[in-house]
């Protein structure tokens, strides 16, 4: 049914370049922070997925402290696949259906199960093409938000749009977010921009080699 493990498997294949941009807005909607990074996700020679920065993130932010969990979120949350791995984690309901980007789609409520210690999961809403069960977009947070009595760690409301990748692959290509945080000492503003740009299919090169 879902088109999710075979989109999966092919963004594992290809690489691109992540924009991440956090703005930290004032009461009249001024930036008064930023953070900004942008690395390459790209293949060692040996073939190995591995990431690099293309230059030293930079950080301006005032009230808000990036966590572990934040950058967890923006490697597998943002990005969403709903692939049969990771279905077994959720539940869906049928939300109805509604056309994007004149593109029949079915429209699905997606939840955690439960969650587990460390774990971070989607909840929200996701539509998928009715021709062939390919999430185009999902729209929902990151899971769950962390509150003790010592420390609050939330996460912004966010939308992730997908296009069609060589003509058969829907993958993320901006992820967005404008929302406001509750903490304790008082609401902070924040917006989020992912981009996901110059996907290129990864292939080995080979040399054979012959004996005299």
């Amino acid at each position: 049914m879902w088109r999710e493990g075979e989109n999966q498997i092919a963004r594992d294949n290809y690489t691109y370049r992540q924009t991440v941009t956090i703005d930290e807005l004032d009461n009249h909607g001024l930036r008064v922070g930023e953070y900004r990074e942008v690395r390459d996700i790209i293949f060692s020679p040996s073939g190995a997925r591995t990431e690099r920065l293309i230059s030293k993130p930079s950080s301006t932010l005032k009230r808000l402290e990036l966590t572990d969990q934040d950058f967890q979120d923006i490697r597998s949350v943002q990005p969403f696949l709903l692939t049969n791995d990771t279905k077994i984690l959720y539940e869906t309901k049928f939300k109805g259906e509604e056309t994007i980007d004149e593109m029949p789609c079915w429209v699905l409520q997606v939840s955690p199960r439960q969650i587990l210690e460390g774990q971070r999961l989607f909840q929200g809403l996701v539509w998928a093409d009715k021709k062939d069960f390919s999430i185009v977009r999902s729209e929902g947070q990151a899971v769950p938000q962390i509150v003790t009595t010592k420390s609050e760690n939330l996460f912004p409301h966010f939308t992730t749009i997908r296009q069609k990748v060589d003509g058969k692959y829907w993958f993320p290509v901006e992820t967005y977010a404008d929302d406001t945080l509750y903490f304790r000492n008082g609401p902070q503003r924040i917006k989020l921009i992912i981009r996901y740009a110059n996907y290129k299919h990864f292939a080995a090169n080979s040399v054979i080699h012959f004996d005299k």
